[in-house]
């Protein structure tokens, strides 16, 4: 076994086993939920938060009525199958994977029998993971929040707003398969409606993306966008230094980095995907069917602008994209 397969294997055993040991010595008879996110632990409690307020919405209580297994992957959902098989032998009351899209199609091959609540950013119908919206008839649910089905609006909101860029750099997480091509496949069939050249990056460490902003700022790229990945958002603290010390002004999925620094951002709301996770959780937990809760589809999409960041890239802001953003950062 080489030395990195070694180290991954006793990292999986080291997060996986005490949380066992621990529902099986003081949860006998509470049941356990198994909750994968492709996030880092120390950027989303804000989101774990919201999950935990859809369970409680339900009048289902962490630590009390459930016991909550976290796995935080940060980008390491080579890790997935491992956290899958524990939590199938053990036959855990519920498998919860909001905005994890690799780990709903992991999950799903993994049982056809525990209840399983996702998050995926692409139809669920075409990914054959339900049947239908309104009558999921499988032992899965959940939301879609249309990450990658908006990807060439994203694209056409950031042309408005540089309209002087025409080389954009895409950067992309290539162990997330799945969202890599729906964002390359989306914004290859925009970009020449758009006159945009777009030039391809990957990254799935951290020492990656510092590699790959090299390599951007080589290229002489006029933009960057990034794509609704959950290693990637989750690195916003490094996308936002990265991006001004290269000044370059980036589109991401989620507000949560705008209004940390990145210039803009177009997507749903992640902690409405959590939270709603929670609720369907809490439901199944109650009693209720996965197959008789209907997938539910965001509605709310926001726009969001860091006026700060353009004024300091000496970017001047369309005043009709200003009208148009729900959130405008000073």
């Amino acid at each position: 076994m080489r030395r990195r397969d070694f180290i991954k294997a006793i990292a999986v055993v080291a997060t996986t086993w005490p949380l066992a040991a621990r529902a099986q010595q003081s949860t006998a008879n509470v049941p356990v939920v198994t909750f994968i996110s492709g996030r880092k632990a120390d950027t989303s409690a804000a989101l774990a938060a919201e999950f935990r307020k859809g369970l409680s919405q339900t009048g289902v209580t962490e630590d009390k009525d459930v016991v909550i297994e976290y796995h935080w992957l940060d980008g390491h959902y080579e890790d997935i199958p491992a956290i899958l098989n524990e939590a199938v032998r053990r036959h855990v009351a519920v498998i919860a994977t909001p905005a994890n899209s690799p780990g709903t199609l992991a999950a799903k091959a993994a049982t056809s029998t525990i209840p399983i609540v996702f998050g995926v950013g692409a139809d669920p119908v075409k990914l054959g993971l339900v049947a239908s919206l309104a009558q999921p008839g499988t032992n899965m649910t959940g939301v879609n929040f249309f990450a990658s089905e908006i990807d060439a609006k994203r694209l056409g909101l950031m042309h408005e707003f540089l309209p002087k860029a025409k080389r954009i750099a895409v950067l992309t997480n290539p162990d997330n398969q799945m969202t890599t091509e729906a964002t390359t496949r989306a914004l290859k069939d925009a970009a020449p409606v758009l006159g945009l050249d777009l030039l391809f990056f990957k990254a799935s460490t951290p020492a990656e993306i510092d590699a790959a902003f090299s390599a951007i700022v080589d290229a002489q790229a006029d933009a960057l966008f990034i794509a609704p990945d959950a290693f990637l958002t989750s690195r916003g603290s490094q996308l936002i230094t990265l991006t001004a010390r290269d000044r370059i002004p980036a589109s991401t999925f989620t507000g949560e980095t705008v209004k940390a620094g990145l210039l803009m951002s177009y997507g749903t709301s992640l902690a409405d995907v959590f939270r709603q996770v929670g609720v369907y959780t809490g439901s199944i937990l109650k009693g209720t069917k996965a197959a008789d809760l209907p997938v539910l589809q965001s509605t709310r999409f926001e726009f969001t602008i860091n006026l700060q960041t353009a004024r300091s890239l000496g970017i001047d802001v369309p005043p009709t994209l200003l009208a148009r953003a729900d959130e405008v950062i000073e």
